[in-house]
């Protein structure tokens, strides 16, 4: 597996330097706010890149050096107090990544009282300057807007009971998710299942949006490496499987051997090409050894997707975009598609055969063995589950007209009830909405036949994500409607 960098911010305080002479103790508070939201931000997995209160056009424009030199992933800039916008422009043009403005009051208010009881006009007006946060934040944002920049603000108290520090939280898992995927290989082995024309996509437009690398595998290189696993670590895969999954007392031994043989090989081109997502599809033809390889894989890409390394079938490389950014976000994601609409109980059934997500199944997931593959060549195997009961989170990652990607979202909640137990992935989802609204809302959208759901209610981070790299992000629904 390929060791991503931590992520890195930037994070630089406003303020003007005249003031410093003018009000004594000003700057000292204010750095010392600043101090404080570094102290709330802090985490071991994270780095941040401190410059301190920017105050002159020529620290700004070395600030804007410092956070390229530095290779700062996302840009919080604090607004303390009032700073002319000539000092905060060359910071962020010159680092061209995303900002985030944090709008952050000392405290919920002045106590008026104390403060017009000071008297001295010109110590309170030191005193309202480190209340005033919010005063350059148009003027910045004006500027950023003439100038093509992006920002986002969060506004809020340096409380860290407040609500902001959730939503500033939320920016930062985003920016990690982001990082991650700049930095993910994809792989993609075989080809695609002819005639599903809306699972096509072009591989450029991925990687220009999602950053990362997609590496073309042939089934032959995993078949090669199956010959290679010997019968001790075939074994051992065997006891895993029995440890993860619940094996169906009809699972044939041999089955289960070359499910593990094939697990095996699996791992391996995993850590040769550092893959931190796989895409595949075999039709399963004019080769009995690649046959034998791809009707085995369903437990080996099921280990994978718990292990951090989605795997999508059907050589559906925007779900496997899909599921990755659901399991960076820490919620799995599990590979879907319509299986049935229950008008009775208001529910969608979806699921799909192929790989499945263990860490996020409602209870142990079952292995069960299949005569036939429906709809592609070859037997054996396969995986039966449901997502864990709860809130639930779909995503779509969706190619329109003009070739340009977008999410689709929906927020909703895996239910008890009865499934189809043919095997495959299956669960029951209700949504904020009726069934009927929710497909035709969902397939008004243009979104590929799959999609990826994972658990909890995402819909606001993935939006950020969005926001991060630039791509749109439709909303069919959410807990909040």
């Amino acid at each position: 597996m390929i060791v991503f960098t931590k992520l890195k911010i930037g994070l630089f305080g406003v303020g003007l330097d005249v003031y410093w002479n003018q009000f004594e103790g000003l700057k000292k508070r204010l750095i010392s706010h600043l101090n404080q939201v570094h102290t709330l931000l802090s985490s071991d997995d994270i780095e941040i890149v401190n410059l301190g209160l920017i105050d002159t056009v020529g620290k700004a424009m070395d600030a804007g050096h410092r956070f390229r030199q530095a290779d700062v992933d996302m840009i919080l800039l604090y607004a303390s107090t009032y700073a002319l916008s000539a000092t905060v422009l060359p910071v962020v043009q010159r680092a061209k990544v995303p900002v985030i403005i944090l709008n952050l009051s000392p405290k919920a208010a002045v106590d008026y009282a104390s403060f017009n009881a000071l008297k001295d006009r010109h110590e309170m007006t030191g005193e309202w300057l480190t209340y005033c946060a919010a005063c350059p934040v148009p003027e910045v944002a004006n500027v950023f807007r003439r100038a093509g920049i992006s920002y986002y603000q969060v506004t809020g108290i340096l409380d860290p009971s407040d609500s902001c520090w959730q939503e500033i939280a939320d920016w930062i898992t985003a920016a990690k998710v982001a990082h991650i995927l700049a930095h993910n290989r994809l792989g993609a082995m075989g080809t695609y299942y002819s005639g599903m024309l809306d699972i096509y996509t072009d591989l450029t437009r991925q990687i220009a949006t999602f950053g990362g690398h997609i590496e073309l595998l042939e089934v032959d290189e995993l078949s090669a490496l199956r010959r290679e696993v010997s019968s001790s670590e075939i074994n051992k895969r065997v006891i895993e499987f029995s440890h993860a999954f619940d094996v169906e007392p009809d699972c044939d031994t041999k089955e289960l051997e070359d499910a593990a043989r094939t697990s095996v090989a699996l791992d391996r081109m995993i850590a040769k090409y550092e893959l931190g997502a796989l895409a595949y599809y075999y039709k399963g033809t004019g080769s009995a050894e690649n046959k034998d390889t791809m009707r085995s894989i369903i437990l080996g890409s099921t280990y994978l997707t718990a292990k951090g390394v989605p795997v999508a079938g059907e050589y559906e490389i925007k779900n496997a975009q899909a599921m990755k950014i659901l399991d960076s976000f820490g919620a799995g994601g599990s590979f879907s598609e319509y299986y049935a609409l229950d008008f009775n109980d208001d529910v969608v059934l979806m699921g799909h055969d192929g790989p499945g997500h263990y860490q996020i199944a409602e209870g142990k997931i079952k292995v069960k063995p299949l005569v036939a593959y429906h709809g592609k060549v070859g037997n054996g195997l396969s995986i039966e589950m449901s997502v864990k009961h709860g809130p639930v989170t779909f995503l779509s990652v969706v190619e329109d007209p003009d070739g340009k990607l977008f999410f689709l979202v929906a927020e909703g909640t895996s239910v008890l009830g009865p499934i189809l137990e043919i095997g495959n992935t299956n669960s029951r989802y209700r949504f904020p909405i009726n069934i009927r609204q929710f497909v035709e809302e969902w397939n008004r959208h243009g979104p590929a036949h799959h999609c990826a759901i994972g658990v909890g209610h995402l819909a606001s981070k993935i939006e950020k994500l969005g926001k991060l790299i630039g791509i749109e992000t439709i909303k069919v629904c959410s807990d909040k409607e």
